[in-house]
C-alpha cells in the first residue's frame, strides 16, 4: 500500500473511533438527562450541522440540474470556517492550500481557472491576476448556502467549463421572524508566534439583524463580519538538485518561517421588496475590506550553485547525497514582508414582475469590482558584500523530514556579525515589487417567461445578457540599495530597530537576526533604484471584454408513461469581443501593442431528472461548456529579444549588423523576436455528458448517489507557437529607419504565444452518501455519517502527439464526516484528502509556476452545545479544531519524493467561541 493509501486509512479510523468515542459519551449524558424528567415529553429538536446536511439534500433533490449545495447551520454560520473549506467537502470538489487555508478550489479535476463564481446569481470579479476565484474574498459568516451546479442550464449566465458556484446571502422575507445573531471566537495556532513582533491569536466577530415590515411586504437584513486570523509556517523552499559526480545535490535552499495575519471587514446588506404577488424586488450590496500581512525570516545558503565547495566524505544514497558538508557558505539573512490589501464591492438590484397568469418578466443590473496592492518586500544581510568578503560558514548538512537540516558554524543572531549588505554580488541590498490591479464587471440581464397549464412544456423562458469587464493590471519594481554604504558596501543594522532573534530551530539553526523590513525601508537607511527592465514593463497589461449572450430554454415537467419527467433543455449564443493593451518592450524599446477578437459560440445544454421510483431518481445532462482563457495569458504585453548571431544594435563605436542569410523566419530563426501573451486566444470548450443515480431515504434526511461524467475538451490552451509576425515598429526603434530601409527583411520577426490546441478528455465517478444514524438503529439516533469519493482521469494533448496533466487534478478525492447531534449536544470530526496534483504556485519573481503536490489528508473537529430554555436560550457554545494532524504541503522535483522544492508546515489553529440567536 502506498504512503498516501496507509495515511489516509490511519487517519479514517482515527477519525471514526474520536467521534465515536466523543459522540457515545455524550449520547450517555443526553439519556441520563432525558431519564431525569418522568413527566415530559421528550422532544427532539434537529438543528445545526444535521439541519444544514439536510438542507443541502432537499436543494441537490430538487434541482433540475446535477448540482451539490451547502447550507447555513444557523444564520450567520456554515459548517466550517471558510467558503473554500466547506465546497472541498463536497463530492468532486477539492481545495489547494495557500498560507494554511484552503482557497482555490478544483471541480472535477479542473482548477480555479475552469470554475466560474456568482453572487445571488451574478458573475463576480477575482482579486487574483486572472478568473480564478479566490474564496477568501467572500466571508462565510456572511452567506446563507452555495450552490454548485456541475450540469449547467441554458439560463445559468456566467457558466464554468467545470462548474459555477453560486454564493447566496440572506432573503429576510423567506425568514419567520425578527431575528438578531450574534458570534464570537477567539483564534489561536499550536506554534505560537514564530516570528518576532508577529501575532499569536486573533478573534472573529459576526452580527446579524434581519426583520420584516410593512406586513411582511419589505424586509431588511444586515450582516458584519470582522475578523483577525493568524498563520504561522516553517517552510523549505530548495533551488533544484544540480548533479555531481553522477549523483545530484542540493543546490541552495531558502528555508524561512513565515507568520500572516489576515484582517478583514465586511458587510452585506439586503432590502427586499414584495408588496404583491406581482412584484418582488430585491437590492444586494457586499463589501469586503481585506488585508493579508506576512512576515517571512529565513537564510538564503546558496551551495553548489555558489563558490561553495562541497567537501570529500559526503553520503550518497540511490543519486542523491543524503548528508556531507559545504564550506564557505555565504549565506543571505533575509527579513522580508509580503502584503495584500483588497477591496471587494459587489451591488445588485433585481426586480421581478408577474404581469399576469403566464407571462412573468425580470431585469437585473449589477456591478462587481476589486481594488488590489501587492507589496512584496525583500531585505538582505550578511557577513560581508560579494563572495568571499566577510565570514564564511561551513555547513554541514542531512537529509530529514521535508528537507535539509543544517549544522552552522556561524552565529546568524549576531547583530556585530550580520550587516545590511550584498553578500552573493546580486547587485542589490534589497528588492521591492509593488503590483496593483483593478478588476470591474457590470452586467444587465432581461428576461421573460411563459408558462403552460397543459402538455409536457411546462413554460419557455428567454433572455439578453451583456456584461462589460475590464481588468488592468501595473506592476513596480525597484532595487534597494545603501543610502550611505559604509566599507565595502556594508551597514550596521540600527539598535533601535532590532527585535528578539527569530528561532530556526526547525532547520537546525538556533536563530537569526531580525528586525521590521519595512520599518527599516522607512527610517532612511536605504534608497529605491528603478527596475526598468523589459520583464518589468511587460507585466503590466489591460484586458476588455465585452459579452453578449442570448438564450432561450424550455422546461418540462410531464409524465413519461408512469415515470414523472422534470428537466429543460435550451440553447446559449455567447457572442465575445476582446482586446488588450500592453507594452512591447525590450532592447532600448518601448512599444504600446494593442490587439483583439470578437467570435461567437453556440452552447446547446439538456437536463432532464426521472423519478424512477419513489425517491429514486435519475439525472441526465448534455451541455457545451466553455471557460475563458486566463487573463495573464490574453495579455497584449510582450518581451523583445534578438539573435546577435543574426544581427546586433550599435554599441559605441561598432555599428549595427544584420546578416539576412542567416534569418530563417519560417524555422523560427530571426533578428527580433517577441514573447508574451496573445490577445485573439479563444476560450476552451467541452461537450459534457454526466448521468447521475441518486436515492433518498429517511424522510429526505439520508441520500446516496453514483454518478458518471465525460467531457471531451477542444481548444486547450497550451504552451507557446511561433508565427511570423511584422515587427517594422520594433526594429525602427532598436536600429533606426534608415537602417530598416536598407535592411528591410529585419522587420520580419517570429512571435511566441500561447495558442489553442486539440485538448483531449476528462472521465470520472463520484459516490456520495448522507446517512443519519437512526435510518440503520434507534440505539444510533443522533449520529450520521457523511461521505464522499470521486475518481478522474484525463487525456489532454500538447499538440505534438504527447500527454500534459491539468493543473488541480487529483484522481483520488475524498471526505469522510462522522457527526453526532442530539438534545444540544454536537460534535463531529471530518477528514479530507485528495491525491497528488499538478498545483500552481508563485515562484520567483512572482511568477506562475507549476509543480507537482503530494497527497494531502487533512483533519478538522467540533464540538458543541446549545442551551434550549431559560435564560441561555438561543446560546451556543463550541470549540474547533482545524488541521489536527499538521498536515504538510509538499511539492517535489522529478517525480522523486526525496528532491523537495517546497515543505511548508503550518500547524493545527484551534477557535473556542459563542453564539447566540434571538
Amino acid at each position: 500500500m502506498s504512503n498516501f493509501g496507509r495515511s489516509r486509512r490511519t487517519w479514517l479510523m482515527a477519525s471514526a473511533a474520536s467521534t465515536l468515542a466523543l459522540a457515545t459519551a455524550m449520547g450517555s449524558a443526553a439519556q441520563a438527562q432525558d431519564n431525569g424528567s418522568d413527566d415530559d415529553t421528550e422532544v427532539i429538536r434537529v438543528t445545526g450541522f444535521r439541519t444544514a446536511i439536510e438542507s443541502a439534500i432537499e436543494t441537490k433533490r430538487e434541482s433540475s440540474s446535477i448540482v451539490e449545495a451547502i447550507s447555513a447551520e444557523d444564520i450567520g454560520k456554515l459548517p466550517d470556517n471558510s467558503i473554500a473549506e466547506s465546497l472541498a467537502r463536497l463530492p468532486g470538489l477539492a481545495a489547494q492550500r495557500l498560507r494554511g487555508r484552503a482557497q482555490a478550489i478544483s471541480v472535477r479535476g479542473l482548477g480555479p481557472d475552469f470554475t466560474t463564481a456568482l453572487l445571488n446569481g451574478r458573475e463576480q470579479v477575482t482579486a487574483g491576476d486572472n478568473r480564478g476565484v479566490e474564496f477568501d474574498q467572500y466571508p462565510s459568516e456572511l452567506l446563507s448556502s452555495v450552490v454548485v451546479y456541475k450540469t449547467p442550464d441554458a439560463s445559468l449566465v456566467g457558466q464554468g467549463l467545470a462548474g459555477t458556484a453560486d454564493l447566496r446571502t440572506v432573503r429576510p422575507l423567506e425568514q419567520d421572524e425578527r431575528t438578531i445573531a450574534l458570534s464570537a471566537r477567539y483564534e489561536w495556532n499550536e506554534y505560537g508566534a514564530l516570528n518576532s513582533g508577529a501575532e499569536d491569536n486573533g478573534y472573529r466577530l459576526t452580527g446579524f439583524y434581519i426583520d420584516q415590515f410593512a406586513n411582511d411586504t419589505v424586509g431588511l437584513a444586515l450582516g458584519f463580519a470582522q475578523q483577525s486570523s493568524p498563520t504561522q509556517a516553517e517552510r523549505w523552499d530548495a533551488w533544484g538538485y544540480p548533479d555531481v559526480a553522477g549523483d545530484l545535490v542540493l543546490g541552495g535552499a531558502k528555508p524561512y518561517v513565515a507568520s500572516n495575519e489576515l484582517e478583514r471587514t465586511a458587510f452585506v446588506g439586503t432590502l427586499e421588496f414584495e408588496p404583491n404577488d406581482r412584484h418582488h424586488t430585491v437590492i444586494d450590496a457586499l463589501y469586503s475590506s481585506f488585508e493579508d500581512t506576512g512576515i517571512l525570516r529565513g537564510i538564503e545558503l546558496p551551495l553548489q550553485w555558489s563558490g561553495a565547495s562541497l567537501q570529500p566524505g559526503y553520503t550518497a544514497e540511490n543519486g542523491l547525497i543524503t548528508s556531507g558538508q559545504f564550506n564557505g557558505v555565504q549565506g543571505v539573512v533575509r527579513n522580508d514582508t509580503r502584503f495584500r490589501e483588497a477591496d471587494v464591492l459587489s451591488l445588485g438590484i433585481n426586480h421581478q414582475f408577474q404581469l399576469n397568469d403566464h407571462w412573468s418578466l425580470e431585469a437585473d443590473l449589477s456591478y462587481s469590482s476589486v481594488d488590489r496592492d501587492d507589496t512584496d518586500l525583500e531585505t538582505y544581510a550578511g557577513t560581508g558584500a560579494g563572495f568571499g568578503n566577510g565570514a564564511s560558514d561551513n555547513l554541514g548538512f542531512s537529509l530529514g523530514n521535508g528537507g535539509f537540516i543544517f549544522d552552522s558554524s556561524l552565529n546568524y543572531a549576531d547583530p556585530s556579525l550580520i550587516l545590511l549588505t550584498d553578500p552573493q554580488g546580486w547587485g542589490q541590498v534589497g528588492f521591492i515589487k509593488r503590483p496593483s490591479t483593478e478588476d470591474e464587471l457590470t452586467a444587465f440581464r432581461a428576461s421573460a417567461e411563459r408558462s403552460f397549464d397543459q402538455g409536457w412544456i411546462s413554460s419557455i423562458e428567454g433572455g439578453i445578457y451583456y456584461t462589460d469587464r475590464e481588468k488592468v493590471k501595473t506592476s513596480v519594481e525597484d532595487f534597494i540599495d545603501l543610502a550611505n554604504p559604509g566599507a565595502n558596501n556594508t551597514a550596521a543594522i540600527p539598535t533601535d530597530l532590532l527585535l528578539e532573534p527569530t528561532s530556526l530551530d526547525f532547520l537546525g539553526i538556533s536563530g537569526m537576526v531580525s528586525y521590521d523590513p519595512v520599518a527599516m525601508l522607512n527610517s532612511g537607511i536605504y534608497t529605491l533604484r528603478p527596475n526598468l527592465n523589459a520583464d518589468v514593463l511587460t507585466k503590466s497589461w489591460q484586458v476588455e471584454e465585452q459579452q453578449l449572450i442570448t438564450y432561450l430554454q424550455f422546461n418540462v415537467d410531464s409524465q413519461l408513461g408512469q415515470v414523472p419527467v422534470r428537466g429543460n433543455f435550451g440553447v446559449q449564443v455567447v457572442n465575445s469581443d476582446q482586446s488588450s493593451t500592453g507594452a512591447r518592450a525590450g532592447q532600448g524599446a518601448v512599444l504600446s501593442y494593442t490587439e483583439g477578437d470578437d467570435y461567437t459560440n453556440v452552447l446547446p445544454s439538456a437536463n432532464f431528472s426521472f423519478e424512477i421510483m419513489e425517491d429514486t431518481y435519475i439525472r441526465v445532462g448534455a451541455a457545451r461548456t466553455l471557460a475563458r482563457p486566463r487573463m495573464d495569458e490574453m495579455r497584449a504585453s510582450q518581451e523583445i529579444g534578438i539573435n546577435n548571431q543574426i544581427c546586433t544594435v550599435t554599441d559605441g563605436a561598432n555599428p549595427s549588423t544584420f546578416d539576412p542569410t542567416l534569418q530563417d523566419v519560417a524555422n523560427g530563426q530571426s533578428c527580433l523576436s517577441v514573447s508574451g501573451g496573445s490577445p485573439i486566444l479563444r476560450p476552451y470548450e467541452a461537450d459534457a455528458f454526466d448521468v447521475s443515480f441518486e436515492h433518498y431515504f429517511a424522510d429526505g434526511a439520508g441520500y446516496v448517489s453514483v454518478a458518471a461524467f465525460h467531457k471531451e475538451i477542444s481548444d486547450w490552451v497550451f504552451g507557446s507557437s511561433a508565427r511570423e509576425v511584422d515587427m517594422t515598429d520594433a526594429a525602427t526603434a532598436i536600429f533606426g529607419s534608415a537602417f530598416v530601409s536598407a535592411n528591410p527583411g529585419i522587420t520580419q520577426g517570429v512571435l511566441y504565444e500561447p495558442v489553442n490546441t486539440e485538448g483531449g478528455s476528462l472521465s470520472g465517478f463520484e459516490f456520495a452518501t448522507n446517512i443519519p444514524g437512526d435510518a440503520v438503529a434507534d440505539w444510533l439516533d443522533g449520529f450520521g455519517l457523511y461521505a464522499s469519493y470521486s475518481y478522474t482521469d484525463s487525456e489532454i494533448s500538447d499538440g505534438s502527439g504527447g500527454l500534459i496533466p491539468i493543473p488541480g487534478l487529483s484522481e483520488d478525492v475524498g471526505n469522510l464526516t462522522l457527526y453526532f447531534e442530539r438534545n444540544g449536544f454536537e460534535a463531529r470530526v471530518s477528514n479530507r484528502w485528495r491525491s497528488d496534483f499538478l498545483g500552481e504556485v508563485t515562484g520567483f519573481g512572482a511568477g506562475r509556476e507549476f509543480r507537482n503536490v503530494e497527497a494531502e489528508s487533512v483533519v478538522d473537529a467540533q464540538i458543541g452545545y446549545e442551551f434550549a430554555g431559560g435564560r441561555l436560550d438561543g446560546l451556543t457554545v463550541y470549540l474547533q479544531g482545524n488541521n489536527l494532524t499538521d498536515e504538510e504541503f509538499v511539492t517535489t522535483l522529478n517525480d522523486d519524493p526525496r528532491q523537495v522544492k517546497d515543505f511548508q508546515q503550518y500547524g493545527s489553529t484551534y477557535l473556542i467561541g459563542l453564539s447566540w440567536r434571538h
